[in-house]
Protein backbone atom coordinates (compact mmCIF):
# COMPACT_ATOMS: atom_id res chain seq x y z
CA UNK A 1 0.00 0.00 0.00
CA UNK A 2 1.59 3.20 -1.08
CA UNK A 3 -1.12 5.72 0.43
CA UNK A 4 -3.58 5.49 3.14
CA UNK A 5 -6.61 8.12 3.42
CA UNK A 6 -8.21 8.67 7.23
CA UNK A 7 -10.92 10.68 7.22
CA UNK A 8 -10.82 13.53 9.90
CA UNK A 9 -14.30 15.39 11.61
CA UNK A 10 -14.17 17.31 14.97
CA UNK A 11 -15.86 15.75 17.84
CA UNK A 12 -18.66 17.98 19.00
CA UNK A 13 -18.19 17.28 22.72
CA UNK A 14 -14.41 18.52 23.08
CA UNK A 15 -13.49 20.32 19.55
CA UNK A 16 -10.80 17.88 19.03
CA UNK A 17 -9.89 16.64 15.42
CA UNK A 18 -10.44 12.74 15.32
CA UNK A 19 -8.98 10.93 11.77
CA UNK A 20 -10.04 7.38 11.05
CA UNK A 21 -9.69 4.75 8.62
CA UNK A 22 -10.97 1.16 8.21
CA UNK A 23 -8.51 -1.72 6.81
CA UNK A 24 -10.07 -2.85 3.33
CA UNK A 25 -10.24 -6.23 4.45
CA UNK A 26 -11.79 -5.66 7.87
CA UNK A 27 -8.67 -6.54 9.01
CA UNK A 28 -9.16 -3.84 11.98
CA UNK A 29 -8.06 0.04 11.62
CA UNK A 30 -6.84 3.51 12.88
CA UNK A 31 -8.53 5.82 14.90
CA UNK A 32 -6.63 9.30 16.19
CA UNK A 33 -7.36 12.21 17.46
CA UNK A 34 -5.34 15.96 18.12
CA UNK A 35 -6.09 19.61 19.81
CA UNK A 36 -5.22 21.12 16.76
CA UNK A 37 -3.58 20.38 13.02
CA UNK A 38 -0.37 19.78 13.66
CA UNK A 39 -1.35 17.08 17.25
CA UNK A 40 -3.71 15.21 14.78
CA UNK A 41 -0.65 14.91 12.06
CA UNK A 42 1.91 13.73 14.99
CA UNK A 43 -0.70 11.19 16.20
CA UNK A 44 -1.50 10.35 12.84
CA UNK A 45 2.00 9.28 11.98
CA UNK A 46 3.01 7.58 14.71
CA UNK A 47 -0.30 5.74 14.93
CA UNK A 48 0.26 4.55 11.09
CA UNK A 49 3.83 3.42 12.04
CA UNK A 50 2.12 1.30 15.01
CA UNK A 51 -0.26 -0.52 12.90
CA UNK A 52 1.43 -1.08 10.14
CA UNK A 53 4.70 -2.00 11.78
CA UNK A 54 8.40 -0.77 11.05
CA UNK A 55 9.11 -0.79 7.41
CA UNK A 56 5.60 -1.57 5.75
CA UNK A 57 3.59 1.71 6.81
CA UNK A 58 2.35 4.10 3.64
CA UNK A 59 4.74 6.57 2.13
CA UNK A 60 1.95 9.02 1.62
CA UNK A 61 -1.03 10.15 4.51
CA UNK A 62 -3.77 11.74 3.14
CA UNK A 63 -6.05 13.35 5.33
CA UNK A 64 -10.07 14.23 4.31
CA UNK A 65 -11.57 16.43 6.27
CA UNK A 66 -15.08 16.09 5.84
CA UNK A 67 -16.01 19.30 7.15
CA UNK A 68 -13.85 22.32 5.19
CA UNK A 69 -12.26 24.55 8.36
CA UNK A 70 -13.40 27.99 8.52
CA UNK A 71 -11.21 31.07 9.32
CA UNK A 72 -12.77 34.00 11.55
CA UNK A 73 -11.52 37.24 10.37
CA UNK A 74 -12.58 39.24 13.58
Amino acid sequence: MKEITLVVDRDDENGWLVASWDAPDNSGGITTQGKDLGDLQTNVREAVRCHFGKGKAPRTIRLHFVNDPVVATA
